[in-house]
């Protein structure tokens, strides 16, 4: 029988960002995702010890299971954890074993909601604004998606590599998220206030509050001795009898 005689069932999942933080054109800019069940196809990307050694395995997993198609790279991590839990309560149920300091937990993931996320915050851009504590130098700033922290890491790398000292893994990505200081939109400007004008507890304060404003879903747990963790995502995430 061929799949498209099955009436394959799919489900609409609500991104924490609402789809804000995406261009206009973007096919996540709705906020909402179709995704298909789980199938034994599935099952074999989650096994793929190549996609698993190369540590693509869970973004190969999402292409296969959105019908949005668009480049994997190109979406917010928060928005990722939540088409993942909605993955993982299609596939195998909502009840979610995992070990935390040698005891083991169980949690309803059905539970999980998305955090408020402020949208009224944002500019027609999707631009976040924040006005540093200390002199009140507005900027505009920008969540970054997967694609932005890999051209990080990859500009962190490229100067570990020319530098004998110390690697500017700070400063580099805040010149990603920054896209204007006072209304100037100049990347050279851009630039030059972070490295030279920006103070320690200003950068602080603004990494804390992009922290406390991105989007995602609410991964706290709290463990029986008050620990405060996050709920692991890995691939063992899909396999509930392991």
């Amino acid at each position: 029988m061929s799949e498209s005689k099955l009436n394959f069932p799919t489900e609409i999942v609500d991104l924490p960002s609402k789809g804000l933080i995406y261009s206009k054109d973007h096919p996540l800019r709705s906020g909402k995702v179709e995704m298909k069940y789980m199938t034994a196809k599935e099952e074999d990307i989650l096994t793929n010890q190549n996609f698993i050694e190369k540590g693509i395995v869970l973004d190969k997993l999402l292409e296969s299971l959105t019908l949005h198609k668009f480049n994997i790279k190109d979406i917010h991590t928060g928005d990722k954890n939540a088409i993942f839990i909605a993955a993982r309560v299609l596939g195998y149920g909502s009840d979610y074993k995992f070990t935390y300091g040698g005891k083991e937990y169980e949690i309803d993931l059905s539970t999980i909601e998305n955090k408020p996320f402020d949208s009224d915050s944002l500019t027609d851009e999707g631009y976040g604004v924040f006005e540093m504590p200390s002199n009140g130098t507005k900027v505009e700033f920008k969540h970054l998606l997967e694609s932005d922290i890999e051209a990080v890491s990859k500009e962190v790398l490229g100067l570990s590599k020319l530098s004998k000292g110390s690697v500017p893994e700070i400063t580099t990505k805040l010149k990603y998220q920054i896209m204007s200081v006072n209304g100037d939109k100049n990347r050279n400007e851009i630039r030059n206030y972070v490295d030279n004008f920006l103070l320690a507890r200003d950068s602080r304060a603004f990494r804390n509050y992009i922290k406390d404003v991105s989007p995602d879903v609410d991964l706290n747990f709290t463990t029986d001795d008050g620990s405060e963790i996050q709920i692991p995502i890995t691939v063992n995430f899909f396999w509930p009898d392991l």
